[in-house]
């Protein structure tokens, strides 16, 4: 069995998947109704890491369980924490069978239906059931799907970025909108939604990182909506493992799968000629979903590329971004006073005010800092440091001239009658952990409106009680 055997191999090896922990969390029960669709059950594989498939592959085929000491004897030493944690990780995901603690074997409904997922056969319908062609109305092709799902997703991140800047970017479905305040990627501020600094974040991770943030917080809504959580995972399932380009039908999912095909649409993952059609198409967005290819269809897609850079930054502030993708120069827009557009070419400066415009929506300057490494162009890769020290050293003091003050709001407590009154008061504050200034020369502090109601019935009782 192979193993990794340095600390950086090690590291990267136990990077689980952001939907296996969620996964982990769920009840044998569930897992086991899962793990009934061999689509589900190969798409889990494929999510797995390395270690794990070696162990599923050992037992898949294993026809009872074997001793661990068996397993464990082809584990090299600098392997065992590896070893050790695959197990566990398979474990909690209810992979494995849990009769003995002696033995290691694979749980009856997965090893069923990953058999039947890598030999075929059987009746099951997990992968989809592809529709009848239609001479009149042929499936859509690759280029226009992929063209949709761009579109669809630009749109988000578009909207995201420009909404409540005094731009009118397209604005997406109501539920894609609650989805991402759900997710506290987009917050209101004075009536207008604006991205927040988690959704700043968000623009920095990789498409698939991306649509899986959302998916997972569609995930966690499942219950709230009365969905059952077993139909939504495997239909997200089924989608990854379908072919793009073709058309499958709707006759075979149940009531939850059909309600998700308007969410999905929203996002997307599946192209309908109309809501009511029997028929839908999976976008490179859903087949991609468990596979480590690009979900969309050019590398300098809506987030770009983490290997395409296309920003030029001097010592003297000046910013040029060698790009003509609307959604980057709306991102540019956060923190940049771009100066000069052309075709292919923005021209900027970084400035006091566009950064603290920046931080005033929640962007942190180690974002900023973060955004102009990952998109750096490879001519600003030859420098060590790869960003100008002085310029990010600026950043970094504006967001602290910032916070040098701040602000809160609160009661100003005064004129006690005598030291043991203004102690007495102070240490009741402090016990509700309220106290956001205090001054004991001048006997006053300063607490915050939370506690304004129990600090004055308090001062009212003692006042009272000494009446």
């Amino acid at each position: 069995m192979p193993t990794a055997t340095g600390n950086a191999e090690k590291r990267q090896e136990r990077q689980l998947h952001p939907l296996l922990p969620f996964l982990q969390t769920q009840s044998q029960t569930s897992l086991t109704r899962l793990y009934q669709r061999p689509s589900s059950c190969l798409s889990i594989f494929r999510l797995l890491g390395a270690v794990e498939r070696q162990l599923v592959m050992n037992l898949l085929w294993l026809e009872s369980s074997i001793p661990i000491s068996t397993m464990s004897s082809w584990v090299t030493k600098d392997g065992k924490t590896l070893f050790d944690d695959a197990l566990a990780s398979l474990a909690q995901l209810h992979i494995l069978s849990n009769n003995t603690t002696n033995k290691l074997g694979l749980g009856p409904a997965f090893k069923t239906s990953m058999r039947h997922a890598i030999t075929g056969g059987g009746t099951s319908v997990s992968f989809g059931v592809p529709a009848e062609a239609d001479e009149k109305r042929p499936a859509p092709s690759t280029d226009s799907l992929d063209a949709y799902a761009l579109e669809r997703w630009e749109t988000i991140l578009h909207y995201m970025v420009s909404s409540g800047t005094g731009q009118t970017p397209v604005k997406p479905s109501q539920g894609v909108l609650f989805l991402l305040q759900r997710n506290g990627l987009m917050a209101m501020n004075q009536g207008q939604l604006q991205i927040t600094s988690s959704g700043f974040q968000f623009l920095l991770h990789t498409p698939h990182a991306q649509l899986w943030e959302l998916l997972l917080q569609y995930l966690q809504m499942v219950e709230e909506r009365q969905m059952d959580l077993v139909e939504v995972l495997s239909f997200l399932f089924m989608l990854s493992t379908t072919e793009l380009g073709r058309e499958y039908s709707t006759e075979n999912l149940s009531d939850t799968q059909r309600a998700m095909l308007e969410d999905l649409r929203d996002y997307g993952l599946i192209w309908q000629r109309k809501a009511s059609s029997r028929r839908f198409s999976p976008t490179r967005l859903a087949t991609t979903l468990t596979s480590s290819l690009p979900p969309l269809p050019t590398a300098a897609n809506a987030s770009g590329a983490q290997d395409q850079g296309f920003i030029v930054l001097e010592t003297n502030y000046r910013l040029y971004a060698y790009t003509d993708n609307p959604l980057q120069t709306a991102v540019l827009n956060l923190f940049v006073s771009v100066k000069s557009r052309f075709p292919n070419l923005v021209v900027g400066s970084i400035t006091r005010e566009s950064v603290r415009k920046a931080l005033v929506n929640g962007i942190t300057a180690d974002q900023i800092i973060s955004y102009l490494t990952t998109y750096a162009h490879p001519q600003m890769r030859k420098n060590k440091p790869l960003l100008p020290v002085t310029v990010q050293d600026q950043i970094r003091l504006w967001e602290l001239e910032r916070n040098r003050i701040k602000t809160e709001e609160g009661v100003l407590y005064i004129a006690f009658a005598s030291q043991a009154d203004y102690e007495y008061v102070l240490n009741y504050a402090r016990q509700l952990d309220v106290v956001l200034w205090e001054n004991t020369a001048k006997r006053c502090f300063f607490g915050s409106v939370e506690g304004h109601l129990n600090i004055r019935g308090f001062i009212e009782r003692r006042t009272g009680g000494d009446g």
